[in-house]
């Protein structure tokens, strides 16, 4: 895709699968075209309100969450001989829990409370930025979320809300990664760059890596797609690279 990069005429499609995110069924995408570096110097003209990206917070993003997260919480079954059995949800690639941790994370569930002040302190910054956010399935089939630099939109699926508070800041967090990948590039609109950020990962992400997903994928879009998944468990990077790389309204 060189040639079509140097022409500026070809849309640049990243795709990269979530296993830990969605069981494995799902893919985020990023898309990007190239647009002359002046014009992404300049100021976005500011969202319509309602694809401002708090305006999920005015909808019922939180309470979504909130149901969510009750979704991963362990329970006990209490059965007719005296005995218990224990029920939990394990994303891939996370260790088993102990029968010890169990008890403890039914005696006292996480609150999320780190996850919910770092996705609402993202979307903050994504707003000044000039991203606009839909809450809509992605262009792309299968995907949980896409970067559409083209139209500087960010696209979630409608069903990663209710998959809680701790999978919905990883997937905002690799979109927003890749928002500050184009940032670097130019703008909003620039075909993203490479961030030469760490890109060791866990064993299930870099499995993905080698899946369907990805076949035909370029040297490039792996490194994008690898700075993007293997950093998106440190939530509180997103925002600092996007506050770094992109110009951001008061």
């Amino acid at each position: 895709m060189q040639a079509a990069a140097l022409l500026g005429t070809a849309a640049v499609v990243l795709s990269a699968a979530v296993p830990d995110l969605l069981q494995g069924a799902a893919a985020l995408a990023v898309r990007s075209s190239l647009i002359a570096r002046p014009l992404l110097e300049r100021f976005e003209p500011p969202p319509d309100p309602s694809r401002q990206p708090l305006a999920l917070l005015r909808g019922d993003l939180l309470e979504r969450l909130s149901e969510g997260d009750r979704r991963w919480e362990p329970s006990v079954e209490h059965l007719p001989d005296g005995s218990a059995r224990y029920h939990y949800r394990r994303r891939a690639g996370e260790a088993r829990l102990s029968l010890e941790e169990v008890r403890r994370r039914i005696a006292s569930p996480p609150t999320y409370s780190e996850e919910r002040r770092a996705l609402i302190r993202l979307l903050h910054t994504l707003q000044a930025a000039g991203v606009q956010l839909e809450l809509t399935p992605p262009s792309k089939r299968g995907a949980a979320a896409e970067w559409d630099a083209a139209r500087r939109t960010l696209r979630i699926h409608p069903s990663v809300p209710d998959k809680g508070s701790l999978d919905f800041a990883r997937v905002l967090n690799h979109e927003a990664i890749h928002v500050a990948q184009s940032c670097r590039a130019g703008g909003l609109r620039a075909a993203p760059a490479p961030l030469d950020l760490p890109r060791r990962m866990p064993e299930a992400l870099a499995e993905e890596l080698q899946g369907p997903t990805y076949a035909g994928a370029g040297s490039l879009e792996r490194i994008l797609e690898a700075e993007a998944y293997a950093n998106q468990h440190r939530l509180e990077l997103g925002d600092a690279l996007v506050r770094r790389h992109c110009r951001l309204r008061a």
